[in-house]
């Protein structure tokens, strides 16, 4: 018996890992990966000394607590967080010169305090309502000031808006879990 010579189709896969290889590479360096930002929020500088007694005029102060069943308590009176960002802007700009509301936009301060069983989405929707309340109080300021939206600014008109209007959001250190005060 004779043996017949037959051609074996083979590719020769010597260089597809160097192919594999370039091509993870390539979708490593051009691929960009969301990151998930969360609440941007400047903290200040960690020092291991308490911080100095403040004494502040509760007339500046606009305190707002979320309890554990997601609802909002501003300055001892319930109120629902559709309100909110608008209440916020009246307390900052005071324009009837009231005596229970901010003295003046430089001296407002908001502060917010949670309870551990505040829902994150509620939080979140409570947080975003006042510092929409900024925004708009900086677009008006903007429009008034210089005819300008606000991002039409530059850096330095921008600044002075912003340093009339200073954002000042105070988070107090959560309640424990339905113990809200």
């Amino acid at each position: 018996m004779a043996k017949k010579n037959r051609m074996v189709n083979e590719i020769n896969a010597g260089s597809m890992a160097d192919i594999a290889f370039l091509l993870l590479i390539f979708f490593l360096v051009t691929t960009t990966i969301a990151e998930d930002k969360g609440v941007l929020v400047k903290l200040p500088p960690w020092s291991d000394e308490p911080p100095p007694e403040m004494k502040l005029n509760t007339r500046n102060v606009y305190s707002v607590l979320v309890n554990a069943s997601n609802q909002l308590l501003v300055r001892g009176e319930p109120m629902d967080i559709k309100t909110l960002k608008d209440n916020t802007k009246i307390f900052i700009s005071n324009p009837q010169k009231l005596e229970n509301m901010s003295e003046d936009p430089a001296k407002a301060i908001i502060s917010i305090k949670n309870d551990r069983g505040t829902q994150y989405g509620t939080y979140l929707e409570v947080y975003n309502e006042l510092k929409a309340a900024y925004n708009e109080l900086w677009e008006e300021a903007a429009m008034v000031k210089f005819g300008k939206p606000l991002d039409e600014l530059n850096k330095t008109q921008r600044s002075e808006i912003t340093d009339a209007i200073p954002l000042v959001i105070s988070e107090a250190e959560p309640t424990k879990f339905g113990e809200e005060k």
